[in-house]
């Protein structure tokens, strides 16, 4: 009779497990060889540069993933919960509410604020306060996770959009897949028309004009690489990746326009996902646990200086993440840096 039940309780257990496995998500996961990541010395010593940091609105903000100056060199961000805010003084001033997620912004000249934001696409906040999409498709196909931007003198928008298939909530299943679903586009606000610029990038995250303008960099995050890809010259529609191997994910990456790119790094690599990037099966069976058991980035704040040629020149650390950490966004201003987060409530001031 034991026997009998133990073979009941095989059958009913491997019949769960097969319906687990069956109704959980499946990914279209590939292997890659990722290199041994580099080790943190030289322009990537430790330091606790990011700990003298000062903290503006800590605690009344959420998720200020990037930041923006107006004309007035006031200082604007986008929140967790949609909404467009401005600092004055020690005051939040709340702005606007795009319904999504605001991720890169930028001003034009003209002062309207320019957003990518993950769900609605490419939005300009004029400064009466209205809103217009200026992008939400592009020959049929809907922007899925717009992300970030840059605009260069001529007005032209060079944005990405970080995968074709998955939405923001989802970012790491586009990791845990490890297919190349981002777009590099640029918007002319003239001919109101985009053109796509590059597809088959990994996770196109964050982007930066060049200081002659004549190139635009890309974060390919998840294969944790800068490609530069040239917009006009001789070697106009030619790409190459320009620095591989990055100890960390690339997020954000802003120009200083002196020849200088700032990556935001929200992590460290981690050991497990360059593990697992050789091993599919590892991902298809990691995407069916419950998300709590999914690997978390580390707690680490960091910031890389890097030259138009791909030379680390510099690094910022907080080895603790207590003072700032999980930081997607290095916006130069006036020989200043500000650090935007996904997940801070603040944002700091170096």
């Amino acid at each position: 009779m034991q026997k009998k039940y133990v073979a009941i309780f095989g059958v009913f257990l491997a019949s769960a497990v097969g319906l687990w496995w069956l109704s959980t998500p499946s990914l279209n996961a590939v292997a890659w060889q990722p290199t041994e990541p580099p080790a943190f010395e030289g322009a990537m010593a430790p330091n606790t540069a990011l700990q003298k940091a000062e903290l503006l609105a800590q605690g009344q903000l959420h998720g200020p993933e990037d930041i923006a100056f107006d004309a007035q060199g006031r200082l604007h961000a986008g929140l967790h919960d949609g909404r467009i805010i401005r600092l004055e003084a020690d005051k939040v001033v709340t702005l606007a509410n795009t319904g999504g997620r605001p991720l890169g912004m930028m001003f034009d000249k003209a002062g309207n604020l320019i957003i990518c934001d993950a769900w609605k696409g490419l939005l300009q906040l004029a400064p009466d306060g209205q809103f217009t999409t200026l992008v939400s498709e592009v020959n049929g196909v809907p922007l899925t996770f717009t992300d970030d931007l840059d605009i260069a003198n001529d007005g032209k928008i060079y944005f990405t959009d970080a995968s074709t298939k998955y939405h923001q909530p989802d970012y790491v299943l586009d990791l845990l897949e490890g297919q190349p679903y981002g777009r590099l586009y640029v918007y002319d606000p003239v001919k109101k028309h985009t053109t796509l610029l590059l597809d088959q990038l990994y996770f196109a995250n964050g982007v930066a004009l060049s200081k002659q303008q004549d190139a635009v960099f890309v974060a390919e995050t998840y294969r944790y690489r800068i490609r530069k890809i040239w917009i006009s010259g001789e070697r106009a529609g030619q790409n190459e990746i320009i620095a591989d191997n990055l100890p960390g994910l690339p997020d954000n990456i802003n120009s200083d326009r002196n020849g200088t790119i700032w990556l935001a790094m929200p992590s460290p690599r981690k050991p497990i996902a360059d593990l697992s990037a050789r091993h599919p099966w590892m991902r298809e069976l990691m995407v069916r646990l419950p998300r709590a058991l999914w690997p978390k980035p580390d707690r680490y704040g960091l910031a890389v200086a890097m030259d138009e040629n791909g030379t680390l020149l510099k690094s910022l650390h907080d080895p603790t993440g207590d003072h700032l950490r999980m930081i997607t966004s290095v916006t130069p201003y006036q020989g200043t840096l500000y650090f935007g987060s996904l997940e801070n409530d603040r944002i700091g001031r170096l």
